[in-house]
């Protein structure tokens, strides 16, 4: 039986323009598709984040425009934090499929690369947060996994 997971996406943006936003997005969700097999028809919902400073055009343009046009999606914007990656873009793809976790690629590109790093290091985060489960090789060269390159 299919269950929903989620696979994580983040990317930036050169500049806070409609064809630069839409372009960074179309990049992100193609590695995706691409490192998961992704048919638009086991996508549940997407749900799209831009930091506070990528206002010109909406991220979910992109899916769109590749036909996710059944798709359930979102736009939002991300938390202000003060040291935060800027011009990033993220996805949440809630996908329904018979894959494990461990069978599932997340992709950060460009700028938002170290994303998922962000905090695991930390001396406040508590043993069992910190504790690395094993991550699977990445089956692209534009995927991180698990915080590290691919």
């Amino acid at each position: 039986m299919s269950k929903v997971r989620g696979i994580r996406g983040a990317t930036t943006s050169d500049r806070n323009t409609k064809e630069a936003i839409v372009e960074a997005a179309s990049e992100m969700l193609s590695q995706l598709i691409e490192a998961n097999d992704i048919d638009p028809d086991d996508v549940a919902a997407a749900l799209f984040t831009t930091t506070t400073d990528l206002t010109a055009e909406f991220p979910t343009v992109a899916a769109r425009r590749m036909g996710w046009t059944g798709v359930a999606l979102m736009n939002s914007h991300e938390m202000a934090v003060p040291d935060a990656q800027g011009q990033c873009i993220r996805v949440l793809v809630l996908l329904n499929t018979d894959k494990s976790p461990s069978e599932l690629s997340h992709v950060y590109l460009k700028g938002a690369v170290n994303l998922r790093a962000r905090g695991v290091e930390d001396p406040a985060t508590p043993q069992r947060a910190r504790t690395k489960r094993p991550c699977p090789p990445t089956t692209a060269a534009a995927t991180t996994r698990c915080g590290r390159p691919g």
